[in-house]
C-alpha cells in the first residue's frame, strides 16, 4: 500500500535538500512521537552519505520499545531539477519486522519564489497485516508532514 505526501515547504530547495540528508532532521520530524537512537559505533553521521545501512533503535515516546531497523539511503537526480533520497532499509525487530517491502522516497524540487515542493512516498507490504501497518504509518506520515511544515521555515 502507498502513502504519499505532497507539501510546499517555506524554504529554498537547497536548504530542504540539506535538511533531509541530515539524521538530526530525521530525528526532529519524528520526535517526540518516535525516538530514534543510533546503534552504530560513533552514533549518527552528520549527513547520510549513501554508504550502507545504518542500524537504529526506535521507541514510542522514548518509552515503549518498537524494535530496530536499518536506514539505507541512496541519492539520485531526476529531470527537472528533482533530487531524490531513497531509503531501502528494513525493520529487523519489533512490529514493523513483518513488512516484506519498504520503499521510502523523498523528492525535493523548486516550487518557485523561495519555496520547495517536497514529495514523500512510502510503499509498504506486509501480507495480511498490510492494512494495519499502512494505517499506523499513515498516521505517522501525517505527523511527519506537520513537523516538516513547522521546521522548514528555519532551514
Amino acid at each position: 500500500m502507498n502513502i504519499f505526501l505532497k507539501l510546499t515547504l517555506d524554504c529554498e530547495p537547497d536548504a530542504a535538500w540539506e535538511a533531509i540528508t541530515r539524521p538530526e532532521v530525521f530525528r526532529a520530524v519524528s520526535s517526540p512521537l518516535l525516538k530514534m537512537a543510533s546503534l552504530e559505533p560513533g552514533g549518527f553521521p552528520p549527513n547520510w552519505l549513501g554508504d550502507g545501512p545504518h542500524l537504529v533503535k526506535i521507541s514510542l515516546l522514548g518509552i515503549i520499545p518498537m524494535g530496530t531497523q536499518t536506514i539505507d539511503v541512496r541519492f539520485t537526480e531526476k529531470p527537472g531539477g528533482v533530487r531524490m533520497m531513497i531509503d531501502s532499509g528494513q525493520a529487523l525487530t519489533g512490529p514493523l519486522a513483518i513488512t516484506r517491502n519498504w520503499d521510502h522516497r523523498m523528492a525535493i524540487s523548486s516550487a518557485g519564489s523561495q519555496k520547495t515542493m517536497y514529495r514523500d512516498r512510502l510503499v509498504v507490504k506486509a501480507g495480511l497485516a498490510t492494512p494495519a501497518i499502512w494505517l499506523g504509518m499513515w498516521v505517522f506520515w501525517q505527523y511527519r508532514a506537520s513537523r516538516l511544515r513547522v521546521l522548514s521555515s528555519s532551514w
